[in-house]
């Protein structure tokens, strides 16, 4: 069984070749963080910038051995949400037009959703619209305590749409409706309270630490049953208990035990070793 972490795991993209407008790194540990680079601009939304993250977390969904994504914005600035200029090009569109146009951020955002690893975001500064919206697509979200958040369409006489699936599914309906509704501007201690960050930070150095922690907390996991139990969460919420349900359980766990991850680690756990995918 090859390891996933010595043969090299994170051979991502370089994404400065594709676009400027995303980064991407990584570490051997099988954490890559994807930075949103407009730093002039807050790191908000246009059409390129949406089309530079869906491209690079597709390119995620195959990165073998990956454990963790950290979504994160250079300059101090998470994601004002849509670009001004971009907003201002799309008040010309039909209704065609802008059917496309949310298609393309819907998908980005489904895209973020299906990384097979454990996404995080890393919220400083604002987080506005589409950015609150990338915050609530990943599965956990750490921020700073000055970190700012709105979903402000209303404001503007349209609706997060978009948005909305991973927000309500964060949120639940009750405080989403609120939020939709009143465009309020909430920080960091309230978006805890709300659930749409997990914990928050006094400083950036906090902050990274966290980062740090989290990282190594999940070194010792198999890249492959992180994907799958993401997966168990996806599919089974919501679920009605029953026959079908606990059927495919089962065959989940059954199609794990034989897995080259699952038969490597109970034999090294028999064994008292390392499986192969720990350095």
């Amino acid at each position: 069984m090859t390891n996933p972490i010595a043969d090299p795991i994170v051979e991502v993209p370089d994404t400065d070749a594709m676009s400027p407008l995303v980064h991407m790194d990584s570490t051997p540990e099988g954490a890559v963080t994807v930075w949103i680079n407009r730093p002039d601009k807050k790191n908000a939304f246009d059409a390129a910038t949406i089309a530079a993250l869906r491209q690079t977390f597709e390119t995620l969904h195959g990165a073998e051995g990956v454990r963790i994504v950290f979504l994160r914005g250079v300059g101090g600035a998470f994601s004002a949400g849509a670009d001004l200029s971009w907003m201002a090009s799309a008040v010309e569109w039909d209704e065609d037009d802008n059917r496309q146009d949310a298609l393309e951020l819907a998908h980005m955002l489904k895209a973020l959703h299906d990384i097979p690893a454990l996404t995080v975001a890393l919220v400083e500064g604002p987080a506005f619209g589409g950015g609150a919206g990338l915050v609530a697509a990943c599965d956990h979200a750490l921020a700073l305590v000055d970190a700012k958040f709105a979903f402000s369409e209303v404001k503007l006489g349209l609706t997060p749409a978009t948005i909305s699936p991973y927000v309500i599914q964060a949120l639940g309906p009750r405080t989403a409706k609120l939020l939709f509704a009143t465009g309020r501007v909430f920080d960091a201690d309230d978006a805890w309270g709300f659930g749409l960050v997990d914990e928050v930070f006094e400083d950036v150095a906090s902050l990274e630490g966290a980062r740090d922690a989290l990282i190594a907390e999940m070194a010792p996991c198999a890249p492959g049953a992180i994907g799958d139990a993401k997966a168990l969460v996806n599919d089974f919420v919501g679920q009605k208990l029953d026959k079908g349900l606990i059927d495919e359980s089962a065959r989940r766990i059954a199609r794990r035990r034989v897995s080259p991850e699952g038969q490597e680690g109970v034999r090294a756990f028999l064994a008292r070793r390392k499986p192969s995918w720990v350095e």
